[in-house]
């Protein structure tokens, strides 16, 4: 069965590491759903959050080729144990004096905030799971959305109990 898988890879902080992985899903005709990547707590490696799409056949054949990378210090599917996620969302919606509190009422519900108030316009950011986004960015196309930037997936592993 297909879905998606949330893989958290630790590499080396090297020049072309991206490029090598992009170009591992390229050619093995894997489809990469949002790729992050950003320096750890030690500045000499990044973690790249990779969420594929597949069945667990996929997922083996996306953890093998990754392993095989000489910069690649570690691959974990985070799907297969608990995980906390987020993603980022800044995003611009029309509004004038008879919807902006609806809007403002909305992204409370949604924990936004307001970055950027124009007469005719408010640019709202949020944090949060990708389904909480998803239904964010749902809720607010009503009001029409002049602009949207959305991160890729980040993802930790969640602490184990001791």
């Amino acid at each position: 069965m297909e879905h998606k898988h949330t893989i958290s890879v630790l590499v080396e902080n090297h020049f072309g590491v991206l490029a090598r992985v992009a170009t591992l899903f390229a050619g093995r005709g894997f489809n990469i759903d949002s790729l992050t990547v950003g320096e750890t707590e030690d500045q000499s490696t990044s973690r790249m959050t990779i969420v594929v799409r597949g069945d667990d056949r996929v997922l083996e054949q996306v953890t093998k080729q990754l392993n095989k990378l000489v910069d690649v210090i570690k691959v974990m599917d985070l799907s297969a144990e608990g995980f906390i996620d987020r993603e980022l969302i800044l995003l611009r919606v029309d509004t004038s004096s008879k919807n902006r509190a609806e809007i403002i009422e909305i992204a409370d519900v949604f924990g936004a905030r307001a970055v950027d108030i124009s007469r005719s316009t408010i640019t709202l950011e949020l944090s949060a799971d990708s389904e909480k986004v998803d239904n964010f960015i749902e809720m607010m196309r009503s009001h029409g959305i002049k602009e949207l930037a959305r991160t890729g997936k980040i993802a930790m592993g969640k602490s184990k109990v001791k």
